[in-house]
C-alpha cells in the first residue's frame, strides 16, 4: 500500500507540474537517433517527454509494410543486410499481425514505375554515428547511388506512406534527409556540396528534394537550442 501512495503522489506531483507554468529542463542524451532530431525539430516538448518519461508505442498499422518493403527491396538490389527496426523511420513498430498485405504489392508495382527501378545503388542500409554538435546521432541510409553524370552521390530515403501534409511538418522531415547527407559525405570523404538527398513516396511515385537542407552548424544549432541543463 505504501508503494502505491508513493506513485500515486507522483503521478499526482507530476500532473500538477504539467497543469503550471513553469518548465523543466531535460538533458538530452549523448546518443540519439535521427529520428528524435526529426521530433525535436517538429514538437521539442514531445522529444524532452519521451526522453523524461519513455512509454511503449503502439503498433504501427503501416508499419510491417514499410519493413516488408524495406527487405524486399534489399533482396531486389542484391544486397542481404539486417535491418534495424530502429532505424526505419516511421516504419520502426512492427505489429504482431501475420496477415498477408495485399498493398505490399501494389507498392512493388509502383516502385517498378519509378524513376529509381533502373538505377543500381551503390549501397544500401548504410548504418552510421556522426557527431552533430556535441550528440553522437545514429542511422541508416535507405540508398546511396553513385551513377549521377555530375559525379554527385544521390542519398534516397524509401517512404512508403504519405508526403507531409503541411510546410512544416516536411521541414521537420528534411532534417532526416539533412543528417543521412552529411553522414554520408563524411564516410565517403567528399563535400556535402556533391552528395543531394531525396525522400521517394513510392505509393505516390513522387521524389521530393527539399531545397536548403540544413548543413552541420544547422543542426548543432538545432541540438543546442534545446536545454541540456
Amino acid at each position: 500500500m505504501a508503494a502505491w501512495a508513493r506513485d500515486a503522489d507522483l503521478l499526482l506531483a507530476e500532473r500538477a507540474e504539467r497543469r503550471g507554468d513553469g518548465s523543466v529542463q531535460v538533458r538530452l542524451p549523448e546518443r540519439m537517433p535521427v529520428s528524435s532530431l526529426v521530433t525535436m525539430a517538429r514538437d521539442p516538448a514531445a522529444l524532452a517527454q519521451q526522453i523524461r518519461r519513455p512509454m511503449p508505442q503502439p503498433p504501427a498499422p503501416q508499419a510491417q509494410r514499410g519493413t516488408d518493403f524495406h527487405q524486399w527491396l534489399e533482396q531486389r538490389f542484391g544486397q542481404q543486410q539486417l535491418i534495424d527496426p530502429d532505424d526505419l523511420l516511421g516504419a520502426a513498430d512492427a505489429g504482431e499481425d501475420a496477415e498477408p498485405d495485399t498493398n505490399l504489392a501494389a507498392l512493388k508495382e509502383r516502385f517498378a514505375e519509378s524513376q529509381w527501378a533502373e538505377r543500381m545503388p551503390a549501397e544500401v542500409e548504410v548504418p552510421f554515428e556522426t557527431l552533430i554538435g556535441d550528440r553522437l546521432v545514429r542511422g541508416r541510409i535507405d540508398a546511396v547511388f553513385a551513377d549521377d553524370p555530375a559525379g554527385r552521390f544521390d542519398v534516397v530515403d524509401w517512404k512508403t506512406g504519405r508526403p507531409p501534409g503541411s510546410e512544416r511538418e516536411s521541414r521537420a522531415a528534411a532534417v532526416q534527409l539533412a543528417a543521412y547527407r552529411l553522414a554520408w559525405a563524411a564516410l565517403a570523404g567528399v563535400p556535402v556540396g556533391q552528395v543531394r538527398a531525396a525522400f521517394h513516396y513510392v505509393r505516390d511515385n513522387v521524389t521530393v528534394r527539399p531545397a536548403d537542407l540544413l548543413d552541420d552548424a544547422g543542426l548543432a544549432a538545432l541540438i543546442e537550442d534545446v536545454p541540456s541543463g
